[in-house]
């Protein structure tokens, strides 16, 4: 990076700075950020970037607190019974506001739209369909699409467990592509994909981080992204929905308040968030790390959570999918 670069990027974050505290009077002291997962994983890695971005802007430490436990839900819980007083925020994902909820119907101690306040959506980590080069001869969607239809529930699949986002994409896709298929739930994904790649199991959903080298070493092969979109970044590689509509999945990593957490206080942070999210070294850095930036606004996060909601609660029930 260049001086001139270095000095643009540290005078905005400064004007930032004086802009956000000036505002509000917020935040008088340390601010917490509740990652309802271990440490070291992809929801961690979003939590300690945005905090650390976030302790800069607004001159207080944004404290990470890792809270992990039944799928994440413990620690959203824990932010759910917080005050709502701008002083405690947490990571909200795909997992714990749309899966958890869907598949535990009424177990789940909260309500994903009722209890929280969102902020901004941040990243999500895209997927994509691998299927074992030994294994499988298909080398598009189309091709796989029809072998499975010839063969009804020959081939399997893997997730990282029942009724995950991965297990519900797939399932998905299957329902959409009107295909059979055996699922074969693992614990986790790090196990799920050396079944994969030992002949376990056939294809399965992955995060591009973990199954892209396997790809360039020839060991798998890469039919498409389950993206919106295809990406930038391999854009030969088709979106899954471009054959199967509707069919797409990403592992989102948000942050939301408790439920009642005063309005300026999220618009302010919602907006130093989405500033971050912009700035060309978070982008590097996000992209390096396999994420895409998303960075929307307390509306359009909620509309977000409450669609993704709908949508797995339909395909829990197409599916037939139930908790462990």
């Amino acid at each position: 990076m260049t001086t001139t670069r270095r000095l643009l990027l540290g005078a905005g974050a400064a004007a930032l700075t004086l802009s956000a505290r000036a505002q509000t009077g917020w935040p008088e002291r340390n601010v917490r950020l509740i990652v309802p997962f271990g440490p070291g994983g992809g929801a961690d890695i979003i939590g300690r970037l945005v905090a650390d971005r976030m302790a800069q802007v607004f001159g207080r430490p944004f404290v990470v607190e890792n809270r992990p436990g039944a799928g994440s839900v413990i620690g959203l819980d824990v932010l759910a019974r917080s005050a709502p007083d701008g002083y405690t925020f947490g990571l909200g994902n795909i997992a714990n506001m749309a899966i958890a909820p869907a598949v535990q119907k009424g177990r789940v101690p909260y309500d994903p739209v009722r209890d929280f306040a969102p902020v901004s959506n941040c990243a999500a980590t895209p997927l994509l369909l691998v299927v074992n080069a030994e294994r499988v001869a298909a080398r598009t969607v189309p091709e796989l699409i029809a072998h499975m239809k010839a063969n009804p529930g020959v081939l399997n699949y893997g997730s990282s467990g029942n009724g995950t986002s991965i297990h519900l994409g797939q399932a998905l896709f299957l329902l959409e592509t009107g295909t059979t298929a055996v699922h074969v739930p693992f614990r986790g994904g790090a196990e799920m994909l050396n079944a994969l790649l030992g002949g376990q199991i056939d294809f399965a959903l992955d995060v591009i981080p973990t199954s892209w080298p396997h790809v360039e070493a020839g060991r798998l092969r890469a039919l498409a992204v389950a993206t919106p979109m295809r990406l930038a970044r391999f854009p030969d590689l088709p979106a899954l929905n471009e054959f199967a509509p509707g069919v797409e999945l990403m592992s989102w990593h948000g942050v939301v308040g408790p439920a009642g957490t005063p309005a300026p206080i999220i618009a302010r942070l919602s907006e130093a968030i989405r500033a971050f999210l912009r700035e060309p070294e978070t982008l590097a850095r996000l992209d390096q790390l396999g994420f895409v930036p998303i960075g929307n606004t307390p509306e359009e996060f909620a509309r977000q959570i409450a669609a993704d909601g709908e949508r797995f609660r339909a395909v829990v029930a197409r599916a037939g999918i139930t908790a462990d």
